[in-house]
C-alpha cells in the first residue's frame, strides 16, 4: 500500500518524497525545501496528537521545539531543527537538516570500533549532551534539556567534508513531549535496555540519567554486547534487572579486549544503581575522553574537533593532488597579486565577485577591501564557503565566505548573485566548474594593489549543486522583486550563522595559508 503522505505539501513549503524512518517517537520522512530551491530536509511526524488539551500541549510543544532548535545552532553534534508546526490533523512536526549517514546502531552491528574511533565517537556524544545539559537560555531561563532516550539509533555517524567523521545526537525533548501526552502519571518511555533505574521508577530524571545510558551504549560500543541483560523484553523484567543485575565485566563478554584501566572504569561508573555514585556531570566524562583521546592521539583517525584546517581549505577534489593544486595556485596568484582595484568601485569596506584573467583563462575571485589591520589580523586563518539558493520569487543565490582564527573570531563575507543576470551566470559556473575561488584582499590604505590573496576550496557536492542552479536560473520566471528572494536568504543565513561558527571554533589549530606569489 502506498503511502499518502508521499507528494504531499506541508505548510506550503515542504514536499515530503520518502519515508526514511519508523519508530515509537514517529515517522521520519525525506522532503524537498521548496522554498530554499528544493534543498533536502527531514521531516518528522511525532506518534502525538493534539485534539485533547490543544492549547496546552501546543504551547508545551512550540517550547519544545524552540528549544530543540536553539541547541542545534549551539553545537553541532546536535541534530538541528530549522523549523516546526502542527499540520491540518493536529499533528506536530519537526523539520530537521537532512543528513546521510549511517545509525551508530549499525556500526556496531558491523565494525568492532577502534580504541581511537569509540573515544572520537564517545567525546563528540558528550560534547552534545553538555551542551544540553548546560541549559539553553528560553524567555531569561536557563532551561537544561535531558534527553531521555540515549541509544545507538539515536546517535547518527556521518563524513563531514570539512571535518571527517562527524557524530550527531537526535531527538532532544522528544521523549519528554510524548511522555507529557500521558494521562498516566507514571508513564514510561524510553528504551528499556539502555534506561536508569530511576527512569524505570518514573522518578523525575537530572542528567545522571543520560549519563547511565550512555554508560550501556559506551559499553555495547566496545564489546558489541550489552552490560545488562533481561531474562524476558518485558518492563517488569527490564524493571527488576536494571535495579538488581549487577552489569557483566569487560573481561566476561569480551576477553581479548584491551582497552585502557581508566575507560573501563569510567563505563562502569556510569552503569552505577545510585545516581550519586555515576559521574554528576557529563563534563568529567568529556574532560576524562578528551585526555585519553590526547593519548592515543598518533593513531586517532580525522574527527570534528581535529582534523586539521589544511582539509577544510584546500581537500575539495579527492581525486585532485593538492600539492600541485598548490604549485598551480602559488604561479596564477603572481596575476591576481598585480590587480588593481576597479576605478568604478568606491574606497570602502565592500566585497563583490568579479573574474580575474590568467594567461588567457577566467578564474573566480571575490574582491575585499578592509582596513589594513583588518586583512593583518586574519592572515593565518580557516575559509569555510556555503551556498544557499532560491528559487521563488526571484532565482537568488547566496554565497557565502567566512575566514577565522581563535584570536580575532569570524569576518563573514556574504554576496547575493541574480541568477538572472550575465554576472550571476559567470560567477556561478565558475565557481562550479573551477572547484575554487581566490580572495583578494585590499587595504583602503593603499588601495591600487592586491595586499594579500587566500584561495578556498569548494566541496564536490555544492560544485555539482552550484552548476545545477546556474542553469535552473537560465529557466526560472522571477515572479517579484529580487529584494524579496534577498530577505529570504538573508534570514536563512543569520539562522545558520551560529552553527557555521560552531563548525569553525571546533577545530583547535590556525593554519597559516599565505597564497600570495
Amino acid at each position: 500500500m502506498s503511502d499518502p503522505n508521499i507528494g504531499r505539501l506541508l505548510s506550503k513549503r515542504y514536499q515530503l518524497q520518502e519515508l526514511i524512518g519508523t519508530g515509537a517517537m514517529g515517522r521520519v520522512y525525506r522532503a524537498k525545501d521548496l522554498l530554499l530551491g528544493g534543498v533536502p530536509v527531514a521531516v518528522k511526524f511525532l506518534a502525538l496528537s493534539m485534539q485533547n488539551e490543544k492549547i496546552r500541549l501546543q504551547d508545551r510543544f512550540e517550547r519544545e521545539a524552540k528549544t530543540c532548535a536553539l541547541l542545534g545552532q549551539k553545537s553541532i553534534h546536535i541534530v538541528r531543527v530549522m523549523d516546526y508546526g502542527v499540520d491540518e490533523n493536529n499533528t506536530p512536526f519537526y523539520v530537521m537538516e537532512y543528513l546521510q549517514g549511517h545509525s551508530l546502531n549499525n556500526i556496531i552491528r558491523q565494525h568492532n570500533l577502534s580504541l581511537p574511533r569509540f573515544l572520537s565517537m564517545a567525546r563528540q556524544i558528550s560534547l552534545g549532551l553538555k551542551c544540553a545539559h548546560d541549559g539553553i537560555p528560553v524567555d531569561g531561563t536557563i532551561y537544561p534539556i535531558i534527553h531521555r532516550d540515549i541509544k545507538p539509533s539515536n546517535i547518527l555517524v556521518i563524513q563531514d567534508p570539512s571535518f571527517g567523521e562527524l557524530v550527531k545526537v537526535l531527538d532532544f525533548g522528544i521523549a519528554k513531549l510524548l511522555q507529557a501526552n500521558s494521562d498516566q502519571t507514571k508513564y514510561y518511555l524510553g528504551t528499556l535496555a539502555y534506561s536508569s533505574p530511576e527512569q524505570m521508577e518514573g522518578k523525575e530524571l537530572d542528567s545522571r540519567s543520560d549519563i547511565y545510558s550512555l554508560g550501556v551504549m559506551m559499553f555495547e560500543m566496545l564489546t558489541g554486547k550489552m552490560p545488562l541483560v533481561a531474562p524476558t523484553h518485558s518492563f517488569g523484567a527490564w524493571y527488576k534487572t536494571h535495579h538488581t543485575q549487577v552489569p557483566r565485566t569487560f573481561a566476561e563478554v569480551s576477553p581479548g579486549l584491551q582497552i585502557p584501566k581508566e575507560v573501563e572504569n569510567l563505563v562502569m561508573s556510569c552503569l552505577a544503581k545510585a545516581p550519586r555514585d555515576r559521574p554528576q556531570s557529563i563534563s568529567e566524562i568529556f574532560q576524562l575522553l578528551e585526555s585519553l583521546e590526547q593519548n592515543n592521539r598518533t593513531h586517532t583517525i580525522p574527527d570534528s574537533n581535529h582534523i586539521s584546517s589544511h582539509a577544510l581549505t584546500i581537500k575539495a577534489e579527492p581525486e585532485s593532488n593538492p600539492k600541485a593544486d598548490l604549485q598551480i595556485s602559488l604561479s596564477k596568484d603572481k596575476i591576481a597579486c598585480s590587480t588593481s582595484w576597479p576605478e568604478n568601485k568606491p574606497i570602502a569596506d565592500i566585497v563583490f565577485p568579479q573574474p580575474i584573467n590568467a594567461n588567457g583563462e577566467m578564474l573566480p575571485a571575490l574582491w575585499v577591501m578592509l582596513p589594513q589591520r583588518e586583512i593583518i589580523k586574519r592572515l593565518a586563518c580557516k575559509r569555510y564557503n556555503q551556498f544557499l539558493f532560491i528559487t521563488t520569487p526571484h532565482p537568488m543565490l547566496l554565497w557565502i565566505t567566512v575566514i577565522y582564527n581563535r584570536k580575532h573570531g569570524a569576518k563573514w563575507l556574504p554576496y547575493y548573485l541574480d541568477l538572472k543576470t550575465s554576472l550571476g551566470q559567470e560567477i556561478t559556473n565558475l565557481l562550479g566548474q573551477t572547484g575554487y575561488y581566490r580572495l583578494l584582499f585590499f587595504a583602503r590604505e593603499a588601495p591600487n594593489r592586491c595586499s594579500h590573496v587566500l584561495i578556498t576550496s569548494i566541496a564536490s557536492a555544492q560544485r555539482q549543486r552550484l552548476q545545477q542552479w546556474a542553469t535552473a536560473g537560465k529557466t526560472l520566471v522571477s515572479a517579484a522583486d529580487p529584494q524579496i528572494s534577498k530577505s529570504l536568504l538573508k534570514s536563512e543565513y543569520e539562522k545558520i550563522k551560529p552553527q557555521i561558527l560552531a563548525k569553525l571554533e571546533a577545530i583547535d589549530t590556525d593554519a597559516h595559508f599565505d597564497l600570495s606569489g
